[in-house]
């Protein structure tokens, strides 16, 4: 587009350190991003203090209960994990990721955390910004769940219903 771009590189918690505030008239989150943060009231935080007035977030994220399966047992669905945001991490050893890919990965360990809506919505209205809309998806844009999901025609992953 030949425009001029300002880069920043900060932790995310310390990103009003480094970036002006008041400096953005919207924030995304994409799908995933939220289970990599250990506190969701710090990060909406940081959040609040980057939005301009008037500004807006747009979260697009796998929902908390998604995270909260267990998708290895085969059979029933099973609520193994947290739903809820604790303070240790849920600490995870793949060598392999949603993304395709023929490689394994090096370093396979990660440390996730659950946020539940709750404790996100209060966090939001904790800092003062609205919300003026919600919609609760029923899809993910993965399989999710391995094979107890269905590719729809619009690109998104659904649980396939019955047993």
């Amino acid at each position: 587009c030949g425009l001029e771009i300002d880069w920043y590189e900060s932790d995310v918690y310390r990103a009003v350190e480094v970036v002006p505030e008041a400096s953005f008239d919207f924030v995304y989150t994409g799908v995933g991003a939220l289970c990599w943060l250990p506190r969701a009231d710090l990060w909406v935080a940081v959040v609040s203090g980057l939005l301009r007035p008037g500004g807006r977030l747009f979260i697009r994220d796998g929902h908390p209960m998604l995270w909260a399966i267990n998708e290895e047992k085969a059979g029933d669905l099973v609520v193994e994990y947290p739903y809820f945001e604790l303070e240790e991490p849920m600490i995870c050893d793949e060598a392999s990721t949603y993304v395709e890919t023929e490689g394994k990965l090096k370093a396979a360990t990660t440390h996730q955390w659950n946020h539940g809506l709750g404790q996100i919505f209060s966090a939001l209205l904790s800092t003062g910004l609205s919300i003026t809309g919600f919609k609760e998806h029923d899809s993910a844009p993965w399989e999710a769940l391995a094979g107890r999901m269905h590719h729809s025609p619009d690109g998104e992953w659904r649980l396939t219903e019955g047993p």
